[in-house]
């Protein structure tokens, strides 16, 4: 079992077998890899936590055995937190979710027998494509010693250490005690420092030129990092406050300080060498150079260079690279006073000094500051308001006239708007001008009433965003169910709550970030989005989903508890609790997992269905290009009946025709169904030539009542639309000689003896229904029969109509398929030597 050990050593003493101390072949080789894998497009542009995380589960990778590939790494996400100085929520959040969402990573939680997690075992995919696909020659593919030197290397510089049963301890690393925000980023500059210092200690610094304000070295620690050179600053800050490096400047001949330069201090330390003079960290007090030998002074001599010896921890006092520039060679320093002097002559009281002359109350001054708040009026205002026997002196700083800046501060308060709206003065900046009172709005107003206090104190952007975000959680508190009236009270209730929490306005530094962060902000404790700290928010009493949650937690302790007393009797209560927690901190953390790997399958499913949506709107704006280019070229087909051009393949009139033809021979077909025998052709075709003729008898008596209609001469400016009008009267008439037919031949089919067998039987059958046993002759038997008997009827009949349809049409297909149909290119002669109807070529003509 491992459990941390304090320190027991710290790396860097110069042994041997020092994991600091690594040849220049492996730290290059080590460097590589480290880079390749930190540039790799699944793990480039990630935060540090996910970056370090890709490191030490690299580093934790098996290697290659037995030509098989096994790069899996076995860790658990509390012991990864470790290695980081992260909590397990940012591993989850920042660490893990970022790379496997990406495809840098690939995670799988191992359970035991019973289901309980017992690990989480990590696939470095940028490890596993570099060994797939480019072999032992990738970066990215250390043998087995390489890896374990990583792994060494890594436990040196920011191991939490552990002890293992009978083996040595290992002892924290260099930066074990560095956790919490930035500890990830610290600790991964760290080892990108360590890869890019060779045995002399000293970091190969990047060349170019440099922002003179961060210096060299930030700018290094910006390129290894990634970052700004502002945050590459601020990690080498850091850094050397925990004094694992150290900054200073190259000697030169003539004693000045030269270039800058930074110095791994356990490198240097590993390999024995002698630590130069280097910055340390200071804070805001005052720092003084050392001199160089020879520069003019009239006080104490210059310190020598070689006497400012440097420990582990920087303790040289010379200033930074921002504060003072290195000097060309040849320039003098100014000479260092001395921050006391002491007087040697006594003061005297009759120099004129200001504050000399007491008047005859022979009291002490007044403070500068006394009286000053007061305002001036007039010329005279300051000499009254000043000491009354001091008058206007340079103590107090009081003028007979105000000052350009009082007066630029006048006009900047008169010349700003209504609404607190900036305006342009001269020689001043425009600034927001912030309201001392709450918002106009009434609602903001009562919503924000409990921290009117708070709202002075900020400026006027901060007091912007403010009323901006307490209307937008007003809304969403009104979106939820709630009144609209409602939800300033019910926002003053929390930002009341919210103060009780904190103790008081009075304890509240940063009013601006406590409001936008804490205070407006809701806080659900379930999966319901009208909770707010365990309240609903419609009803102002207690949430319900919370109370399930909670009855559900407890029920699982108990359950948990009760394992353990069945499993490991006998425990002490301590040993108990110890047990209990164990396991419930492993029940939340499988869940954590269960809930992350859920989440991912609903992104890939959603993704899926994106997928799957936007091919089928590729395919259907497909099918619809398709079908406007197969129109267009239809369009421009001729009449397949009379060879109109233009006609889309069949003009209306031949339209109208064709389906008037079809039509006819449908109606013929059902008058067969009944007055024909359907074996016998001869009378089937008797039947339909009979109904054609009287189809053709009513289609011209409907187009002679049409053209009896119209005047003399209308139609010839139109022939197409006469034709056109015609075809369509024709067409008519058909249709309704079709249904009429339709109907007469379902009346002849339900009077055949199938059909009254089949009522017969239906009327029975509903007659001797249980219901009617007692009475079966009875008015009611006998309607339910009589209506059940005609339905049956009705079905018989539409069946046997739907038979001998199918029936006939089957021997006209088969009739057709014999006999052929002629092209229209071959009917045009037949079409243009048949004659029109006498009434229509009349009515033509006249």
């Amino acid at each position: 079992m491992l459990r941390s050990v304090p320190a027991s050593g710290q790396p860097g003493d110069g042994g041997l077998d020092d994991p600091l101390r690594l040849g220049r072949a492996m730290r290059l080789r080590l460097r590589d890899a480290v880079q390749a894998l930190l540039a790799d497009p699944s793990i480039a542009g990630q935060s540090d936590v996910a970056r370090l995380a890709a490191v030490v589960l690299y580093a934790k990778s098996r290697a290659p055995k037995g030509g098989k590939y096994d790069n899996v790494t076995s860790i658990w996400v509390a012991e990864l937190g470790r290695w980081m100085g992260v909590g397990e929520s940012t591993v989850h959040r920042r660490g893990l979710a970022p790379l496997r969402n990406s495809g840098g990573l690939r995670t799988e939680v191992v359970p035991d027998p019973y289901g309980h997690p017992t690990g989480l075992r990590c696939l470095v995919m940028p490890l596993w494509n570099a060994r797939k696909g480019g072999g032992a020659g990738h970066p990215l593919a250390l043998s087995k010693v390489e890896l374990a030197t990583l792994l060494h290397l890594i436990e040196a510089l920011f191991g939490h250490g552990w002890t293992p049963e009978n083996k040595e301890p290992t002892p924290p690393g260099l930066l074990a005690a560095r956790k919490g925000r930035g500890a990830a980023t610290d600790r991964l500059g760290l080892l990108l420092m360590v890869l890019n210092t060779g045995s002399s200690g000293w970091l190969q610094l990047r060349g170019g030129s440099v922002k003179k304000r961060e210096g060299r070295g930030a700018a290094t620690m910006a390129r290894l990092l990634g970052c700004s050179p502002a945050g590459g600053k601020k990690v080498l800050a850091r850094l050397t406050e925990a004094g694992v490096a150290a900054r200073g400047r190259k000697g030169t001949g003539t004693g000045m300080d030269g270039r800058g330069r930074v110095m791994v201090l356990p490198v240097a330390r590993a390999y024995g060498r002698a630590l130069a003079v280097v910055e340390a960290a200071q804070g805001s007090e005052a720092v003084f150079s050392a001199r160089p030998a020879g520069a003019g002074g009239d006080l104490a001599p210059a310190v020598e260079a070689g006497a400012l010896g440097v420990s582990g921890e920087s303790e040289a006092e010379t200033v930074s690279e921002a504060e003072i520039p290195a000097r060309p060679a040849g320039a003098e320093f100014h000479t260092v006073h001395a921050s006391v002097v002491t007087p040697v002559v006594p003061p005297r009281l009759d120099c004129g000094f200001s504050g000399e002359g007491r008047g005859g109350e022979g009291r002490r001054p007044e403070r500068v500051c006394v009286r000053e708040d007061q305002a001036v009026d007039g010329e005279t205002a300051a000499a009254k308001a000043g000491s009354p026997v001091a008058g206007d002196g340079p103590l107090r700083g009081e003028k007979p006239k105000e000052s350009p800046v009082d007066e630029r501060v006048e006009k900047r308060a008169a010349g700003a708007g209504a609404g607190g709206r900036p305006k342009a003065v001269s020689g001043g900046r425009a600034q927001q001008q912030r309201r001392v009172g709450l918002p106009a709005d009434l609602g903001l107003r009562v919503a924000l009433g409990p921290v009117s206090w708070l709202w002075e104190r900020l400026s006027g952007w901060q007091q912007d965003q403010v009323a901006a975000a307490a209307k937008a959680e007003l809304s969403q508190v009104a979106g939820l169910g709630v009144a609209a009236e409602r939800a300033p009270r019910l926002l003053a209730d929390r930002l009341t709550g919210r103060l009780e929490e904190t103790g008081g306005e009075a304890l509240i530094k940063k009013p601006f970030g406590w409001l936008i962060g804490r205070g407006l902000v809701r806080r659900p404790s379930c999966t319901d989005r009208r909770c707010d700290d365990g309240t609903r928010l419609d009803t102002g009493g207690e949430c319900e989903n919370c109370g399930n949650v909670i009855h559900l937690r407890r029920a699982r302790r108990a359950r948990i508890g009760a394992e353990i007393d069945r499993e490991l009797p006998g425990l002490d209560d301590g040993e108990r609790r110890r047990v209990l927690e164990e396991r419930l901190r492993e029940r939340a953390a499988a869940e954590a997992e269960d809930l992350v790997w859920r989440q991912e399958r609903a992104r890939a499913e959603k993704a899926r269905r994106a997928a799957v949506r936007a091919a089928d709107q590729e395919r259907a704006e497909d099918e619809r290009v398709a079908a406007a280019a197969a129109e267009a070229v239809r369009q421009v087909l001729a009449c397949e009946d009379c060879g109109q051009q233009q006609a889309g393949g069949l003009c209306e009139v031949c339209g109208y025709r064709r389906r008037t033809e079809a039509l006819t021979v449908e109606t013929g077909l059902l008058a067969a169904t009944w007055a024909a025998v359907l074996d016998d052709r001869d009378d089937i075709d008797a039947v339909t030539t009979s109904v054609r003729a009287s189809l053709e008898a009513d289609i011209k008596h409907t187009q002679r009542e049409f053209l009896d209609s119209v005047q003399p001469g209308e139609l010839d400016t139109d022939p197409a639309g006469a034709a056109s009008v015609l075809a369509f009267a024709a067409l008519q008439t058909v249709e309704a000689a079709l249904s009429d037919c339709r109907s007469n031949a379902l009346e002849r089919l339900g009077r055949t003896e199938e059909a009254d067998a089949e009522a017969r039987r239906a009327y029975k059958t509903e007659q001797g229904r249980r219901w009617f046993r007692h009475n079966p002759n009875g008015a009611d038997a006998i309607a339910a029969a009589t209506k059940a008997a005609e339905t049956a009827r009705e079905r018989t009949a539409q069946y046997l109509l739907a038979v001998r349809l199918e029936q006939l049409h089957e021997q006209a297909a088969a009739r057709t398929e014999q006999t052929g149909s002629a092209p229209w290119t071959d009917r045009l002669p037949e079409l243009a030597a048949r004659p029109l109807e006498g009434d229509t070529t009349g009515t033509m003509t006249a």
